[in-house]
């Protein structure tokens, strides 16, 4: 099954919304005008029902099919844009200074609003669809809050399912997987209290600075000495603040980092660690170390029926050759995760071609993907909603 002739014949159309919203990126929670568009559209194209607000700025169209009583999927966009700068030159680049579509967020509402007209209009399927825009997914768990808010009882969602762009895989492809796609990230932060003092008399101090030095090398330890080389982990320390002067030994020192993993026993290894090398380290030196470690999303995690149709739905939209069915996990995080929580389901990557990578200030998401976006949630649609 080729793309659908419709979607070709809308891409121009879909292109121009999408250029609107890159125009205009809100962030996190912040997406008023956004969701405003999102929802007239949805109400234009007919939806049976458009809801706003959920999961504070979160807005859901519901469509039913045809062909009577079923199901309810759910298909996912993000909505939100990045806290930088562009630097694409193009025409249709931000108005907004610190804020653009790096992730191609617009890429993806204007995806799913294309096939959201597609389905009113032809509602080809038994049961319903939900289409879903999520606000924050940019480090705010909009995810999260939507499923706290009851959208999955609400609309009755049995399923759901999330796409993203991928800059280096072929315009026209898409890659899946079972079980964990992309990983859990968790972020600490370490105060170090020492006893300052005159840098010409370190003996009358508690250095924080050697003691912090001391520590970030035992942290790279717990990937490189202490996990198992087949589970995926990375720790990197991205933080380390201490000190205003030449002559002053500090008082104090903060560092901050980054962990990801994809198994949660691996999760508790490495806070336990990090909890371990600090007091081992506050004991011999004799500094305080405080450890706050916050668990952010968890694991995107494929549930392996969903995941099943949707390399049927993409090889019928792109052919065998363009589908890759076991891409290697990712090490970045998505808070569709929580949906994933929440129902079974699958999440995929659509290609972008050879353009800048994702959350680079040159990044532009490619037009040329509407049309194979927007054919694989209809077909989507369709398959898991069959008559």
């Amino acid at each position: 099954m080729p793309l659908l002739n419709r979607a070709v014949e809308m891409q121009q159309e879909v292109s121009e919304w999408r250029r609107q919203l890159h125009q205009n990126p809100e962030l996190l929670y912040d997406v008023h005008e956004t969701a405003r568009f999102v929802a007239e559209k949805l109400r234009t194209f007919g939806c049976d029902e458009v809801v706003t607000g959920i999961g504070r700025t979160g807005v859901v169209g519901l469509i039913h099919g045809r062909h009577g009583e079923g199901t309810t999927i759910g298909l996912r966009s993000d909505m939100d844009a990045l806290p930088i700068t562009e630097t694409s030159a193009k025409p249709w680049m931000s108005k907004t200074n610190g804020r653009a579509h790096a992730c191609g967020h617009d890429g993806h509402m204007a995806m799913l609003l294309g096939a959201a007209q597609h389905l009113c209009e032809t509602r080809n399927f038994k049961g319903q669809v939900a289409v879903i825009f999520q606000p924050a997914e940019e480090g705010g768990a909009g995810g999260l809050a939507m499923v706290k808010d009851g959208m999955m009882d609400r609309f009755g969602i049995e399923s759901v399912y999330g796409m993203h762009n991928l800059p280096g895989l072929a315009v026209g492809s898409f890659a899946m997987r079972k079980g964990p796609i992309m990983a859990a990230t968790d972020e600490f932060t370490i105060h170090i209290k020492g006893k300052g003092g005159h840098a010409a008399q370190p003996h009358r101090t508690i250095d924080p600075i050697v003691t912090g030095a001391q520590l970030v090398t035992f942290l790279q330890g717990i990937v490189s000495r202490g996990a198992d080389p087949l589970d995926a982990l990375v720790l990197s320390v991205t933080k380390f603040h201490a000190g205003e002067a030449y002559n002053v030994i500090p008082e104090t020192a903060e560092i901050c980092g980054t962990v990801r993993t994809l198994k949660p026993e691996t999760r508790d290894f490495a806070e336990g660690k990090i909890r371990d090398y600090a007091a081992a380290i506050a004991s011999a030196t004799g500094a305080e170390i405080k450890v706050n470690y916050h668990r952010n999303y968890p694991v995107t995690f494929n549930h392996d029926a969903e995941t099943d149709i949707t390399a049927d739905v993409a090889r019928k939209v792109a052919g065998d050759a363009q589908v890759n069915a076991t891409i290697p996990p990712m090490m970045a995080a998505e808070d569709f995760s929580y949906m994933l929580e929440a129902r079974p389901g699958a999440y995929i990557f659509i290609g972008n071609g050879e353009t800048p990578g994702l959350h680079h200030p040159a990044y532009d998401f490619n037009d040329n993907a509407i049309p194979h976006g927007i054919s694989y949630w209809v077909t989507l649609a369709q398959e898991a909603l069959a008559a």
